[in-house]
């Protein structure tokens, strides 16, 4: 059995950031929004609010710790398939960071949530909101982009089953996978396939190259927040 440290502090605080984001953004949506007097303005703030979220991973992808860069997570087909193949026989290699299933939905999780964010900011309801960019499309753009906004909100709902479905998976299995995001740490049964005896890339990141990442990812909240 072992205990490994995997996830950084920005990646847990970006994890959970991303809950509580999300979970306001479809209850002032999919509800009447109480107590909130203008549900669709905290709406579009949390929107704000992901979309900074958002380009913080995807830089964290390049620049961050061994586990949390795409370059980690992101394998072949082969290995994709081989993993699927022993997941159905019960006998999956152990991952310290994501395993090829979790990697691929982590990159359909994030490009969605990009999506749905961007998309966002060009969208009017006509009435008590427009968002900061509706002023640059045509309306039969808006219109589409307010279609398509619809659209990936279900495809969300689904994404979002199946990764709390794969939770009660790999709880059965014996992999605590919640509790290594708030504790940033993952306990093992065997050897993990993505821990060479020299990491690629370092374990921890420069305070400096976060607060930078941080400070790029905030700029357009900060913009969008007092447009």
């Amino acid at each position: 059995m072992t205990r490994l440290k995997v996830w950084e502090l920005p990646v847990r605080l970006f994890h959970w950031g991303l809950v509580g984001g999300v979970a306001l953004a479809f209850y002032t949506m999919k509800t009447e929004g109480a107590p909130f007097v203008f549900p669709m303005d905290i709406h579009a703030r949390a929107g704000y609010v992901l979309l900074g979220l958002l380009l913080f991973r995807w830089l964290w992808g390049l620049v961050g710790g061994a586990h949390a860069r795409f370059s980690n997570f992101l394998r072949s087909p082969a290995t994709l398939v081989g993993y699927a193949r022993r997941l159905l026989t019960g006998r999956p290699p152990a991952y310290a960071g994501h395993n090829p299933l979790g990697g691929i939905m982590v990159v359909v999780m994030l490009l969605s949530l990009s999506f749905q964010a961007a998309s966002g900011l060009f969208l009017t309801d006509d009435i008590f909101f427009s968002g900061p960019l509706h002023g640059l499309v045509e309306r039969d753009t808006a219109r589409t982009l307010k279609s398509l906004h619809h659209l990936n909100a279900n495809l969300l709902v689904a994404l979002i089953a199946a990764h709390l479905l794969a939770l009660v998976v790999h709880r059965l299995k014996g992999e605590r996978l919640v509790g290594a995001m708030i504790t940033g740490r993952k306990t093992l049964h065997a050897v993990p396939e993505d821990e060479p005896a020299e990491a690629p890339v370092p374990r921890r990141v420069s305070p400096w190259v976060a607060l930078g990442v941080i400070a790029l990812s905030a700029l357009p909240v900060l913009w969008l927040w007092n447009a």
